[in-house]
């Protein structure tokens, strides 16, 4: 009897497996599209402050965020995916104040200062466009010690604030988060 109902159970997982394997779709990226390809446009710099490269160094980052972490093509035109944006701030800004004096006090009254980048995108999924959005707003910083040079400094605290930028921005578009 016990041999009888493992060979069902057998059978049964034989026949059922497949079927199951059919209807869960995971990606271990946490990508969750059926698209093929992403159309990445230009990203421009709005911002005064900004390297004047900003906006190209971040379009081809992104698009290679894409590439990495994605089975998606990136094409230059009639993707099923879209999305471009400008890059609307670049600010350094002076924060957590160090106590004391004004007479004591030499230089910048802050201890630490923060450099801060936003990106609006606009978003189009022709497959399913209830996952389009416009005008999204990805911010994120970056602080240091406000004695330390920021030329010193700039290229790893764009990368560290870019980094998750991208990571916002996948996560909202193709991982539906």
């Amino acid at each position: 009897m016990k041999n009888k109902i493992i060979f069902v159970i057998a059978l049964l997982s034989f026949f059922a497996l497949p079927t199951l394997q059919s209807c869960i779709s995971y990606s271990f990226t946490g990508a969750s599209t059926n698209a093929q390809s992403i159309q990445v446009e230009d990203f421009f710099n709005n911002t005064d402050l900004g390297p004047a490269n900003l906006g190209q160094t971040f379009t081809n980052r992104l698009k290679q965020y894409f590439q990495q972490n994605s089975s998606l093509r990136v094409v230059a035109e009639n993707g099923e995916l879209q999305i471009e944006g400008t890059i609307t701030q670049y600010g350094i800004t002076p924060i957590a104040p160090v106590s004391g004096t004004a007479s004591n006090q030499r230089g910048d009254p802050a201890s630490l200062t923060r450099l801060t980048i936003a990106v609006r995108a606009n978003y189009v999924d022709t497959l399913n466009p209830e996952n389009n959005f416009k005008d999204k707003v990805f911010s994120f910083y970056a602080d240091f010690p406000s004695a330390q040079d920021f030329n010193s400094v700039q290229e790893s605290l764009e990368r560290k604030i870019l980094d998750q930028i991208y990571i916002d921005i996948f996560n909202s578009t193709i991982a539906n988060w």
